[in-house]
């Protein structure tokens, strides 16, 4: 009940007919089904990698386009914010410096996770024909399973706090649910290639 309470007050804020909004939510929707569909293309058919001539030129390319729409998803995500009104009891310092807190630790998981994951391993090498020796299991994947994703959603919901905005407390449900869906599809894939990865090796020593 508490829930549908506050999903309730924030769509009394939100106009979710509004063309950035509507926007943003085709942004965030978009980026995870456009980097899974093509990667597993990929996986399949080899295409982008003989395009390139090389997996890595293929991976890099395709992380690139990645990149931009991210940037592209963060602009509409703002945009949304900035053309709906703010939320009153959210709109003082101590709101501001719990969402800078969040947009702290997102932004330390985010990077961290790149940092120990690489960028091929990031953006999604391992359909590349890529592979790590083993499934990284350091900071910050020692914390808790796909950190760059709860960081992101961490950044966006601290974004959204530092504007008051149930504009984008909503956008930031969202993000948070397509990634849930994200995972869903990806994990299986990741454990499986790994595990055979795991058992050919096993069969040459």
């Amino acid at each position: 009940m508490a829930d549908l309470y506050v999903m309730t007050r924030l769509l009394g804020y939100v106009d979710i007919s509004d063309p950035r909004f509507v926007a943003a939510v085709l942004a965030i929707t978009f980026n995870p089904l456009f980097w899974n569909v093509v990667a597993r293309w990929e996986q399949k058919t080899r295409k982008l990698s003989r395009a390139f001539r090389s997996p890595y030129l293929a991976c890099y390319s395709l992380g690139c386009a990645i990149l931009l729409l991210n940037f592209l998803r963060s602009h509409c995500f703002t945009q949304a914010m900035l053309s709906q009104p703010k939320m009153e009891s959210l709109d003082n310092p101590v709101a501001y410096c719990v969402g800078l807190a969040l947009l702290g630790v997102g932004t330390v998981f985010v990077l961290s996770s790149f940092f120990a994951l690489g960028f091929t391993g990031t953006f999604l090498g391992d359909y590349f024909g890529i592979l790590k020796e083993a499934r990284v299991t350091t900071f910050p994947f020692n914390l808790l399973d796909n950190p760059m994703y709860w960081g992101s959603t961490a950044n966006y919901l601290g974004w959204a706090i530092m504007h008051a905005s149930p504009a984008g407390l909503l956008l930031t449900v969202v993000v948070a649910l397509i990634y849930v869906v994200a995972v869903l599809y990806e994990e299986p894939f990741t454990a499986e290639i790994y595990r055979q990865k795991a058992s050919q090796s096993h069969k040459r020593s």
